[in-house]
């Protein structure tokens, strides 16, 4: 189509020659018969036309100017015209303006001539068919230049999403990094303080253990009232050091839980003084306790700690001053997923700030807390909640912004109140009796050991003492006793330890275990923890315990 020369002379042989001429250039002549044809074949596509001036004026005007001006930007195409050596009318003038790119060959014309004019005109119409196949590539370039850029706007878009949400996740961990840093830093600092506090308290304790059986030995060989007055105010001091190092144990998590009846009004009222001191004189303590006893299996410690955590924490809500309440109550109307049953109920109430409702959710969270870092570990109301429901319980705090705060535990009531009265009266009668019982004392603390063997031997008791588990097994090689009092936290070979040894070389003699603070479930993997004595001591507790433990003939396991 693009090489053809579309040739249009209705008269005479001109079309035959201008033909003939075309074809030997190499290119397809094709012959229009009319106007009409010329403009259909010149839409259909052609390298130029040649056409004589008479049918140049026998075209219709406005179709070709039509498409004469529909060509697109690179398209010219080219004319030639065959015109006569006459004057030329207007009309024809016109119509040559019209056609624009034209070529007039004055007739006759040679064959040369005509064919240059030809080759020219084809040529021409080349580079404009070159130019439109540029032009196409150009725009087809960018387009994809277009598609590409779009598509990098996409990746780049999309891109940068990623990079952003993996930014706000790298932010994210580094806070999160930041506070279990700083969580840990106070852990760790507080886990040294409470092995501190431990070793102290450890050591304090075994001191008042041997004040308390020294008081209750003078007690029983001196029949003076007056000394047994000055005795009885002694062991009352005693009594609260005991408690104190219970607490630091505690605290120390050096005490596993040691469930047991427990008189929860006595309890509350023992830990008046200790809340008062802690709290301060701004803050007025009052404690109301429910007329009806209530008993609960826990562990007092644990309990004492408890509410001095709670009360710690109100007295934080309360800079200015206030009033700390604690209550305690019998419920019968559990919360949460308690069963139905007899609750002992404790709450601490406050009067102070008040808590947020978005933080209300999160104050039982381990390592929550709304202090500074190095004011406080998040650790203390987490800790208020595991003892509840290792407890058999729950707890629950509610609060309001600017009214205060109540945080409450609740405890499966006892029925077996009479238990913790059930003491015999004739324990030490009974342990008289077993004189001829041989026991084995093995402590490290000489002081101590020396209470517990003179205590046993003024029981009635045939007494050897070892001063370690070494001289402990060795005592056992010369002679098997009856029963064994073995202090837990020994240097080398601790009780635990030892009484395993013991067993495999002597068989399964009854033991009690004297300890301060003890890894209590080591101890239950050795002989349980019905044979246990808490230091310090009196006399009376460890004639029960050592007759109970030589008529069970073993300890449970």
């Amino acid at each position: 189509m693009e090489r053809r020369v579309l040739v249009h002379a209705p008269r005479g042989r001109d079309a035959l020659v201008v033909q003939r001429v075309v074809e030997q250039m190499g290119l397809t002549a094709v012959v229009c018969g009319s106007h009409d044809e010329l403009l259909a074949r010149m839409s259909e596509g052609a390298a130029a036309a040649l056409l004589t001036e008479e049918a140049l004026l026998g075209l219709p005007e406005e179709p070709l100017h039509a498409w004469l001006t529909a060509q697109p930007s690179w398209s010219d195409f080219p004319f030639i015209v065959l015109a006569t050596r006459e004057a030329r009318s207007m009309r024809a003038l016109g119509m040559m303006q019209t056609l624009g790119n034209v070529v007039v060959l004055e007739r006759p014309v040679h064959t040369q001539t005509l064919a240059r004019a030809t080759d020219a005109a084809v040529r021409q119409r080349r580079r404009q068919y070159a130019t439109r196949m540029h032009l196409q590539q150009l725009e087809d370039a960018r387009a994809e230049v277009e598609r590409l850029n779009a598509q990098l706007e996409e990746r780049i878009t999309a891109r940068t999403r990623e990079l952003a949400s993996a930014n706000d996740r790298l932010m994210a961990e580094i806070a999160e990094r930041e506070r279990a840093q700083a969580a840990l830093l106070q852990v760790q600092k507080m886990e040294a303080i409470g092995r501190l506090t431990g070793g102290i308290a450890h050591d304090f304790n075994n001191l008042l253990h041997v004040v308390n059986m020294n008081l209750d030995l003078l007690g029983r060989v001196s029949k003076d009232a007056k000394v047994g007055e000055i005795v009885g105010r002694a062991k009352g001091a005693v009594g609260k050091g005991s408690r104190l190092t219970g607490q630091l144990l505690s605290f120390a998590r050096n005490q596993s839980l040691l469930p047991r009846l427990t008189d929860v009004n006595a309890l509350i009222e023992g830990v008046r003084d200790l809340v008062s001191v802690s709290v301060g004189p701004q803050i007025q303590v009052l404690l109301v306790l429910a007329d009806a006893p209530c008993w609960a299996v826990l562990d007092a410690n644990q309990l004492e700690m408890a509410v001095l955590n709670m009360a710690v924490n109100a007295r934080d809500a309360m800079p200015s001053g206030g009033t700390l309440r604690i209550e305690t109550a019998l419920r019968r109307d559990p919360e949460g997923d308690l069963p139905p049953g007899e609750y002992v109920s404790v709450s601490v109430n406050d009067t102070g700030t008040g808590i947020a409702p978005h933080v209300l959710a999160k104050v039982f969270d381990p390592f929550f807390t709304t202090k500074p870092v190095g004011s406080g570990t998040g650790l203390g109301l987490s800790q208020v909640y595991g003892f509840a429901k290792q407890s058999g319980g729950l707890a629950f705090v509610r609060s309001q912004e600017g009214q205060g705060t109540r945080v409450e535990m609740l405890f499966p009531a006892s029925a077996d109140r009479a238990v913790a009265e059930a003491m015999p009266a004739t324990a030490e009668a009974a342990a008289a009796e077993q004189g001829h019982h041989r026991v084995l004392v093995v402590e490290d603390d000489a002081e101590v050991r020396r209470a517990i063997v003179e205590s046993l031997g003024l029981l009635g008791y045939a007494v050897t003492e070892a001063a370690d588990g070494d001289a402990g097994l060795a005592a056992l090689a010369r002679s098997v006793p009856d029963l064994m009092v073995v202090d837990y936290a020994m240097l080398g070979m601790n009780g635990a330890e030892f009484i395993g040894r013991a067993r495999e070389a002597a068989g399964r003699i009854p033991v009690v275990l004297a300890t301060g603070y003890a890894d209590m479930a080591e101890v239950g993997r050795v002989l349980g923890t019905q044979r246990i004595l808490i230091k310090p001591f009196d006399i009376s507790t460890l004639a029960t315990t050592v007759r109970q433990a030589l008529v069970s003939g073993a300890p449970v396991s």
